[in-house]
């Protein structure tokens, strides 16, 4: 029996919730290739390299040493029951025999591993707390199927593993995180701690949500290299009453979290907001906030970060940083490790040339939890700086400790949606309207008290209360998208706390009314003149032409509702003889359009996973 096969018979005895649990944890790798149909395709995905590379990165170091030990002694293994190795091809031999030749190295094979081999690679064949640990590493290794158990009792691990892990250097066996000096420590204050947390909370709903709707009324336009240009950053950042850096971060965000998608028509791509994004809208401050702050935990980038010397890259396709996630998990598990009332108070980045003391020991933790994403690899330090001034911006870290929003955020979901719960109080239905022509909500909008204010007044300040400035070109903006004024003193009424509106609100929206349309502009896509009254009254009446929309504005003047290029057709159709005019008034010579595909450019597939728990039920009926 092969190592997949070994693998698929261990799945195979799970549950289905055991099974769908698995599915659920590797969502991310296995969501890159075709949903499995049966338990054998199911390992074949597990081990194949692209997520056998994936899942190691998040392994602490206890199971990551477990797993070298494992590939180190089944080679060893391999090395002594192999045949003898074929003779050197001659020079000058063909491309067969020399791949002949290669493949029959037995140090590309494994064999399975009895458990004790393998703790006393890691000096742990004694009973004590080593071997305690390791035993529980080797659980967390078949669990997470990264090993297999044979039905000898041996282990069995993917084959690549020891390209993986071959020249990594883990030193001893090391059981438990280690922590950090206490002088590099801070004291922390809890309460300050909490309330900076629900500042932050409160201050990043806010800023997303203006950020998305400044992208909803102007879709930012990307560069033809790839990424938003800086004038669209700096308008969404201005818009979103943030720093440059931070409209890289919610950008990035909302886009991982499936809020904001790039399209692409004729005049290049676009970034714009999604279906998803309606949604969204319509619900609490808690509920918006979780999906995003889930996305920015997986997210495969550092948004604030850019190559050196130059800005941070922006909604850029393809762009992957796999050591990101694991990187971003291992400090924030390090913070939470940290004694209580302390923290690993970090400045902000750029950093000095020497890293403060703080970072280092933080550094030191967060390697236990992460060895392959941390120190081992380039510009860990600054990479570290920028992934913790992010945390900080969305309320997950404060003063160099994990705040309840960020534990909540590692508990999993359905803390994380309790705790902004209680961070983000229900948002406001009412507002106070003001003699001064203002209005003001004491806490977070609604969405439809923003939309009513939004639509009739202007947005003055943000914060823990919100207010709007009514004016006559405010009003007028409401009346142009068609809201009479009746309905909008209604639906004002119905939104003040007090169940009135002042009388200076209600005279203003009166004087606005009274002069709002007396000047009537007609809607037209083109016009049609002629001297011969009798002919535009003849083209007015004709049947085949009533498509147009044909309407009399003069005795010598028609307008239609159909472009030029259709009334064109449609009259030589009828059997007339009509030229186009330029706005000169001198004839138009036409042209052959140059023929361009409408079709827009295909997008990457929408990752689509089955329901967890239904695949694991149909992978185990067979």
């Amino acid at each position: 029996m092969d190592g997949l096969d070994t693998l698929a018979r261990a799945l195979g005895q799970r549950t289905p919730e055991q099974l769908a649990d698995l599915l659920t944890r590797h969502r991310e790798p296995l969501s890159h290739r075709p949903a499995p149909t049966h338990l054998r395709g199911l390992a074949t995905a597990l081990w194949s390299y692209e997520t056998v590379h994936h899942l190691v990165l998040q392994l602490d170091r206890p199971r990551l040493q477990l797993l070298a030990a494992i590939a180190r002694a089944g080679q060893r293994l391999a090395e002594e029951n192999a045949p003898p190795r074929p003779p050197a091809p001659p020079s000058g031999a063909g491309f067969e025999a020399l791949m002949s030749h290669s493949l029959s190295f037995p140090q590309l094979a494994a064999e399975p591993v009895p458990a004790e081999a393998a703790y006393a690679e890691l000096g742990a064949d004694g009973p004590g707390p080593d071997r305690e640990a390791a035993t529980a590493a080797l659980s967390a290794l078949y669990e997470d199927g990264l090993a297999a158990p044979a039905e000898d009792g041996r282990t069995v691990v993917p084959p690549r593993v020891p390209q993986l892990l071959g020249g990594l250097d883990l030193k001893d066996f090391t059981r438990d995180a280690p922590r950090p000096a206490p002088d590099a420590l801070t004291r922390t204050d809890p309460a300050l701690v909490g309330m900076e947390t629900r500042a932050a909370a409160t201050a990043l709903s806010s800023a997303l949500g203006r950020l998305l709707a400044a992208l909803a009324e102007h879709p930012a336009a990307l560069r033809k290299s790839g990424g938003l240009a800086v004038r669209e950053i700096k308008r969404l950042a201005k818009a979103a009453g943030t720093g440059e850096d931070r409209a890289r971060l919610l950008l990035d965000t909302a886009e991982a979290a499936g809020l904001i998608a790039l399209s692409r028509n004729r005049d290049g791509t676009t970034a714009l907001p999604t279906a998803a994004y309606d949604d969204w809208l319509t619900r609490p401050a808690g509920e918006r906030l979780a999906p995003v702050l889930t996305a920015w935990a997986e997210l495969r980038a550092i948004p604030t970060l850019g190559a050196p010397g130059e800005p941070p890259a922006t909604l850029v396709r393809g762009h992957d940083d796999r050591y990101a996630a694991p990187l971003r998990r291992a400090l924030l598990e390090a913070l939470a490790a940290l004694p209580e009332g302390t923290g690993a108070a970090v400045p902000a980045p750029p950093l000095p040339e020497e890293p403060p003391r703080a970072l280092d020991g933080l550094l030191h933790v967060a390697d236990w939890y992460r060895p392959l994403a941390v120190t081992g690899r380039p510009m860990a330090a600054e990479r570290s700086a920028h992934t913790l001034g992010e945390a900080a911006f969305l309320g997950v870290v404060a003063h160099g400790t994990l705040t309840p929003l960020g534990r909540a955020l590692l508990a999993g979901p359905d803390a994380l949606r309790a705790e902004l719960d209680r961070l983000l109080p229900p948002p406001l239905e009412k507002a106070h309207f003001q003699a001064d022509l203002t209005a003001v909500a004491p806490g977070a909008p609604s969405a439809a008290l923003a939309d009513l204010l939004g639509a009739c007044a202007d947005r003055e300040s943000e914060g823990h209360a919100v207010t709007w400035r009514f004016s006559a070109a405010s009003v007028r903006r409401a009346l142009d998208a068609g809201h009479p004024p009746d309905a909008l003193l209604a639906d004002l009424t119905a939104a003040s706390a007090s169940g009135a509106l002042p009388q200076p609100l209600t005279y203003l929206i009166g004087d606005t009314a009274r002069t709002h349309g007396l000047v009537r502009v007609v809607r037209t896509a083109c016009c049609l003149r002629s001297d011969d009254e009798a002919l535009v009254r003849e083209l007015a009446a004709h049947r085949e032409l009533r498509a147009l929309g044909l309407r009399a504005i003069a005795a010598t003047v028609l307008v239609a509702a159909e472009p030029p290029e259709t009334v064109l057709r449609t009259l030589r159709a009828a059997g007339y003889a009509p030229v186009l005019e330029a706005e000169t008034g001198t004839t138009v010579v036409e042209r052959a359009a140059a023929h361009r595909s409408k079709a827009p450019a295909p997008l990457p597939a929408a990752r689509r996973a089955a329901e967890p728990l239904a695949l694991a039920e149909r992978l185990l009926r067979g």
